[in-house]
């Protein structure tokens, strides 16, 4: 049986169109790369407690081969049964799809059965596909439930994506939302343009996922016009790899940002913070090696915090590129207001044991 947008419970939809942050769930490992169930589940507490208004499971941050070893529908579960033992607060859900139409289709069957309410849509697999076969794949996959589109950036796999594509993307009836992620400021205004000529502004949320420019997209507002008239739209919350890690400072970043774009001006000491966010994603992205560590880069933190045991990757290949550890102890070091270090610290017991009768200390850092 299918899912219609219309059927997502009021809250969870509430807090998907007011724009919340959706940290990108890594994969916890042991240090034989099995899965570390307990440790999964303790970043899913962390995320919840730091304030979270949804969870991305089985997206890229998770590790996309999570399919080839049969760990794509233990994970999702895995999110979801501790959220729904850890709190009564509704959350996002949303679920990575991957794959051609045939797999995407199944792992949408997946993620609507195990009681999420939107995918991830990753159209990676679908290169060199023409524009109508994209949409026609896209159009199967919203027919099992409501979709979230994904401009992922072409340097980790992702492909370009015309206006065209976005504004036949945005009139698919069962589309909320969009993850803007091309870390390329033309191609994210083809998104905006393209939802702004569907008509589609007030079905469709977008989201950054530049994680390279989170401020500035949380703050602009982006006008066009349509018919002759003016229409403004703006990017409401988060969606991000980068939000996987400092969670309760990202929190809190997106509601200043959110309160000052309710204003008639944003503070320069906001602004600021834009350039400060982007060489903390610098370091965690491993810009400086063209992406090779940005999932491990996350994981480093996390091991850091005492969160995960370990940085391993599905792929032994993937890790720390060289120099990479360095910059993430400058930035730490460099943005502490960035960091949730130590509300992690004084919380660790708690998301590691499970044991909700210990008092949540909620510390800003």
């Amino acid at each position: 049986m299918s899912l219609h947008w219309s059927d997502i419970p009021a809250g969870a939809m509430a807090s998907l169109r007011k724009g919340v942050a959706i940290p990108a769930h890594p994969l916890a490992l042991r240090g034989d790369r099995s899965f570390d169930a307990e440790r999964q589940k303790a970043l899913t507490r962390y995320y919840i407690d730091a304030g979270a208004g949804g969870l991305a499971v089985g997206v890229h941050t998770t590790q996309f081969a999570i399919r080839d070893i049969g760990l794509y529908e233990p994970v999702l579960a895995s999110a979801l049964e501790t959220a729904e033992t850890w709190t009564d607060r509704p959350l996002v859900r949303i679920a990575g799809l991957a794959g051609r139409t045939a797999q995407a289709v199944r792992e949408a069957d997946i993620a609507r059965g195990t009681g999420y309410h939107a995918g991830l849509l990753s159209l990676a697999a679908m290169k060199g596909a023409s524009e109508d076969e994209l949409i026609a794949h896209c159009t199967a996959v919203a027919a099992e439930m409501p979709v979230v589109g994904f401009y992922l950036q072409p340097s980790v796999g992702g492909i370009r994506l015309s206006f065209d594509f976005w504004r036949r993307f945005a009139a698919i009836d069962n589309v909320v939302a969009i993850k803007m992620a091309p870390f390329n400021r033309y191609a994210t205004l083809d998104v905006i343009r393209g939802v702004v000529a569907a008509g589609a502004e007030d079905r469709v949320t977008l989201y950054t996922g530049n994680d390279d420019h989170i401020v500035a997209d949380l703050v602009t507002p982006f006008r066009f016009l349509r018919d002759g008239k003016p229409v403004t739209l703006r990017i409401k919350g988060g969606l991000l790899g980068h939000w996987s890690v400092w969670v309760k400072a990202a929190v809190a970043l997106l509601e200043r940002c959110q309160a000052e774009a309710a204003k008639p001006s944003v503070s320069a000491d906001l602004l600021a913070l834009d350039s400060q966010v982007t060489d903390c994603n610098a370091a965690l992205f491993d810009v400086a090696n063209d992406f090779h560590g940005c999932i491990a880069g996350c994981h480093e933190i996390l091991r850091r915090q005492g969160l995960l045991d370990g940085i391993w990757c599905l792929d032994p290949a993937e890790g720390l590129s060289p120099g990479q550890s360095q910059e993430l102890t400058r930035v730490q070091r460099s943005y502490p207001h960035l960091t949730d270090d130590g509300f992690v610290a004084t919380n660790l017991d708690r998301f590691l044991s499970g044991d909700r009768t210990m008092a949540l200390k909620d510390i800003a850092a």
